[in-house]
């Protein structure tokens, strides 16, 4: 069951209005359940059509244009969107190619026209692989153009036979060259649209750094005990329209732009400022505070540098400051990753390997990277009491961690008996709604002084201890 806390965030996160990119995603998405139900629909009113005219072998290619339709319906509603894409783009390509050759041989009275779809959805094609690789995303668009180019240039067609009469033909000339121009025109304006939009949340997000819209919020990690050991930091940006915004706003487009860079700074250093502020607090001084650190963060030359700057000289700040890589992350680039680890921890730092058991990172990883945490994803810790697969899987990654001699922290936690399945298994740190959502500054600070941590409260027995639930 969802906690209240976190339903009531989910909510507000609605009214607070999408992000461009969610919104992009969306969008996207109505277009490819669209395209899926118009291809259905198209291929029943052809396949009758030409079943009532005895052309078998044009109903088995509309037969093929259906079940690709519910095809791609199908995995849109699965949310698969790069196979559902390739289904749709293959099967309209062949068809559009097939029905030119086949049914739209041009004569003196009825020219082709049925190609020109292949204009509009060269265009599609660029909007929908927008962020795969460069050779998918261009090389659909060339097929569709280089496809169009040569069926503009030549009549040949296999199978006249087929064809419908002239004067239907005529009048299906009209209608298809302007609903293809019409589709090229809309895709034309949806991608304008969307690069539009797209500059201006890159500036919105600029002037939110130099304005200092950002703030962090930290959600408490609690030991077995209840006390408060540490906390993850995550982001939030305070739109000056859109109100408080999560990060899954805006983090996926600072990834793909690169400025998670400057972020990602401006993060470390805040958490690094308020490390040391809490340096000559007895309440605080012991806490931890984890940062989610990206790839390409990771991978700037420049980041064992900087992030060595701004604890220089301070290593009350190295000691507490850990940082959260993905196994996304540690399975590129091991070489270079474990050496930059290696620097980082010689002067204190702690490295934590988030969302444990997604990846496809390899036990070597975990014995050759300097890593003292493991963070058991939440997607196995909300189905622990009824999947069997993520019980073993949780189980496995507390006994993994503690034969490494690491700690593991179970993220997502929303129920006592989610806690108590943990607890038998070995797990004694916990994270998540049960406890308390994210909490800006001053209700965190007040969170662990009703609370309190290891290092200002006298240890208690651990058997009948129940941990606190968020109020």
């Amino acid at each position: 069951m969802i906690s209240p806390a976190k339903a009531a965030e989910s909510i507000r996160s609605l009214w607070i209005g999408a992000d461009l990119p969610l919104i992009g995603r969306r969008r996207e998405r109505r277009m490819r359940l669209l395209a899926g139900l118009l291809m259905v629909a198209m291929g029943c009113v052809w396949g009758i059509v030409f079943s009532l005219r005895g052309s078998w072998a044009i109903v088995l290619m509309d037969l093929a244009l259906i079940l690709s339709g519910l095809g791609v319906l199908a995995l849109s509603l699965k949310h698969h969107p790069r196979t559902a894409n390739l289904l749709l783009f293959a099967t309209l390509i062949l068809v559009i190619v097939g029905s030119t050759l086949v049914l739209d041989a041009p004569t003196a009275a009825a020219p082709r026209a049925t190609h020109l779809y292949l204009l509009p959805l060269a265009v599609a094609a660029v909007m929908a692989f927008r962020d795969e690789p460069l050779w998918l995303r261009h090389g659909v668009a060339l097929v569709c153009l280089t496809l169009f180019a040569c069926l503009a240039a030549s009549p040949w067609s296999p199978l006249r036979e087929y064809n419908l009469p002239d004067p239907l033909r005529t009048v299906g000339s009209w209608v298809q060259s302007l609903a293809a121009m019409a589709m090229l025109f809309m895709l034309l304006h949806i991608l304008q649209t969307d690069a539009v939009e797209r500059l201006q949340l890159d500036q919105e997000l600029r002037t939110a750094l130099q304005e200092e819209q950002f703030v962090l919020h930290y959600q408490p990690q609690l030991d077995i005990h209840g006390r408060v050991f540490g906390a993850e930091v995550l982001l939030r940006w305070q739109h000056p329209q859109r109100g408080l915004l999560p990060p899954g706003h805006f983090i996926e487009h600072a990834e793909k732009t690169g400025f998670i860079i400057p972020l990602g700074a401006w993060v470390l250093r805040k958490t690094c400022a308020q490390l040391q502020a809490w340096s000559i607090d007895p309440a605080f001084r012991e806490l931890q505070l984890a940062v989610n650190i990206s790839q390409n963060q990771m991978r700037q030359a420049a980041f064992v540098p900087e992030l060595l700057a701004i604890i220089d000289g301070q290593p009350h700040i190295a000691r507490h400051l850990e940082l959260e890589l993905t196994e996304t992350l540690i399975i590129r680039d091991v070489a270079e990753l474990t050496a930059k680890m290696a620097t980082l921890v010689e002067h204190g730092v702690r490295f934590s390997l988030d969302d444990f058991g997604t990846g496809f990172s390899s036990l070597a990883h975990l014995k050759n990277l300097p890593l003292s945490k493991l963070k058991i994803d939440r997607s196995f810790v909300s189905d622990v009491l009824t999947d069997d697969s993520s019980k073993a899987i949780v189980s496995t990654v507390i006994t993994l961690g503690q034969s490494l001699g690491m700690s593991v922290v179970a993220e997502g936690v929303e129920t006592q008996q989610q806690q108590r399945f943990l607890l038998e298994h070995g797990c004694t740190q916990f994270q998540g709604y049960l406890f308390s959502k994210p909490l800006p500054l001053e209700a965190f600070v007040a969170y662990v002084r009703q609370q309190g941590t290891p290092d200002a409260v006298a240890q208690q027995p651990s058997a009948e201890v129940e941990l606190p639930r968020q109020s």
